[in-house]
């Protein structure tokens, strides 16, 4: 799948938005993607699954794990196509972990997936989690990467589309200076307020 097709796809799903936005991290933003609205239709999180996998399908993947919330769907879509295991890392305290009775092996091999990858945070703290158990990472993969080509993993990092943005922290936020006040789309609450969107 290409670069524009993906772009398609959110565009059609209402997933892509430009605007003013509070980021998960804190940080600020012109654009916000929310994969969720793309993920809800199965069939094109089947493509997208499909399209991510094909990336690492050369890497022996006993098991695919993703985030919660954001990295669910597309990590099971992908593990469905890799024939692989489907897990998903919880925040517990602040903490990420695994829970819920999900046992990874030593001798297994994973693969860490996203939705958004913008400062890594997320999948970098399940590459630790996954490393401390022993577990070999061969690979990150996400559907939209904001990194605007940052360095941010120590290994592979596959992404299905590219989506440029601005990102500010709050005191460098020009929209706020205007007057703008950012809304926060996502899924992670920072406050009582409402919920934050990717990092």
């Amino acid at each position: 799948m290409e670069d524009q097709e993906v772009l398609r796809l959110l565009k059609e799903s209402d997933a892509l938005l430009e605007g003013h936005f509070e980021l998960s991290s804190g940080n600020r933003s012109d654009r916000y993607v929310q994969c969720a609205l793309v993920l809800q239709h199965p069939a094109r999180a089947g493509l997208l699954g499909v399209a991510l996998g094909e990336k690492f399908q050369e890497e022996r993947i006993d098991v695919v794990v993703g985030p919660a919330m954001g990295g669910i769907i597309i990590a099971h879509e992908v593990a469905r196509f890799l024939g692989a295991r489907c897990l998903f890392t919880e925040r517990v305290e602040g903490k990420m972990t695994l829970r819920r009775g999900f046992i990874v092996k030593p001798e297994e091999c994973a693969l860490v997936v996203e939705d958004v990858v913008t400062t890594g945070g997320s999948a970098l703290e399940v590459v630790e989690v996954l490393r401390k158990l022993g577990v070999r990472v061969a690979g990150v993969g996400c559907i939209v990467d904001r990194t605007r080509g940052a360095e941010v993993f120590d290994v592979p990092f596959r992404a299905l589309a590219q989506v440029d943005a601005q990102v500010w922290t709050p005191a460098e936020d020009p929209l706020a200076r205007q007057g703008s006040v950012p809304v926060k789309p996502g899924s992670r609450a920072l406050s009582g307020r409402g919920a934050a969107g990717k990092a």
